[in-house]
């Protein structure tokens, strides 16, 4: 059961892992363990994969964005560049963690606000902040699928 869950879910394993260990610090074992230290290194572990698959979202909704509302020309195919590298890291770990896919939806809404806030300042660097882009740019979120797929958005009108 255990084994089977750490094979098909690692962040599901490490948060109940980290679960267990604690309620055995608190039954008090006659065990030299350092349980809180235990408990909170492993669930880092999964903690450090959710990260890394978040930072990689947040790159991909960064781009589409500059995608939608820059208006700029030149920097388009190095953004698309970085989108397909990024959705391959996401395909990746995807792959050898299938438990995150469930989490997909959250850490896409939970990276789009840094995401707008991040193109928001680089558009005002480059001259590009009209109020209704900024307005927009907080409007919505992507889906799972156009986060993973090959989905781009349209050309912002110049």
């Amino acid at each position: 059961m255990d084994a089977d869950l750490y094979e098909t879910d690692f962040i599901g394993w490490t948060e109940q892992q980290a679960r267990l260990l604690r309620a055995a610090a608190a039954q008090r074992p006659n065990l030299s363990l350092d349980w809180d230290h235990l408990a909170e290194e492993v669930e880092d572990l999964g903690k450090s994969h959710r990260r890394a698959l978040s930072s990689q979202i947040g790159l991909v909704i960064e781009h589409l964005l500059k995608l939608q509302f820059s208006p700029a020309s030149q920097p388009r195919p190095g953004w698309i560049d970085t989108i397909d590298r990024a959705r391959d890291e996401i395909e990746s770990w995807l792959a050898s963690e299938p438990g995150l896919r469930p989490r997909l939806a959250a850490m896409i809404a939970d990276e789009a606000p840094r995401a707008a806030r991040r193109v928001a300042r680089s558009l005002t660097r480059h001259g590009e902040d009209t109020p209704a882009v900024l307005a927009r740019l907080n409007d919505g979120s992507y889906t799972p699928e156009q986060i993973t797929g090959d989905w781009l958005p349209p050309e912002a009108a110049a």
